[in-house]
């Protein structure tokens, strides 16, 4: 009898263990995802924070695209007013849009690429573009680890009691596959 109880005891001991570390496991891949989307949301803000100054630079050259500058200006307020990672990435993929149409409107008018503060914003901006990309990628494959462990036996038995659910990975938007097209007519 006595030996039944310390095998019990132990087989407690090893679940209690195994719990606790199952748990601290679960919580630090979802902090890992977590501080994934801030590194997204980081290169998100120094975009919203180059465009103005890319904006103010054409502008002072090319007082016609109203659209396109108006497009970036509405996409950035939508951003700020985004709460969750995926509206965030909604806006940003509005924000993508306006952009490539600004990207085009400049190859159209040569004299906006001669201007070296238009030319610095926009190496800037591509890397920047860059950087999001990098950190897209990135947090998707956080959350491919997340929610591969969380649906894995037996830790999706310990995710369902605890409370981790799937997380969504960053998709592009449907129809940001196509060029952006501008008519200047």
């Amino acid at each position: 009898m006595k030996k039944s109880a310390i095998a019990l005891i132990a087989i407690a001991v090893v679940l209690v263990i195994w719990v606790f570390s199952g748990y601290n496991g679960l919580v630090t891949l979802n902090e890992s995802a977590d501080a994934q989307w801030a590194k997204v949301e980081t290169q998100y803000q120094r975009r919203f924070d180059l465009i103005p100054n890319l904006v103010a630079s054409v502008k002072a050259i090319l007082n016609q695209e109203q659209t396109v500058f108006g497009d970036i200006a509405e996409a950035r307020t939508r951003y700020a007013g985004a709460s969750s990672p995926n509206e965030k990435a909604a806006a940003a993929t509005q924000v993508e849009s306006a952009l490539g149409r600004l990207l085009v409107i400049m190859e159209n008018y040569p004299q906006l690429q001669s201007s070296a503060n238009v030319r610095d914003l926009m190496t800037q901006l591509e890397g920047t573009e860059n950087r999001i990309s990098v950190e897209r990628t990135r947090f998707n494959d956080e959350i491919r680890a997340y929610n591969t462990t969380i649906k894995r036996f037996p830790k999706n038995l310990l995710a369902a009691v605890t409370g981790f659910g799937e997380r969504s990975y960053f998709e592009a938007a449907a129809g940001t596959e196509t060029a952006p097209t501008v008519n200047f007519e």
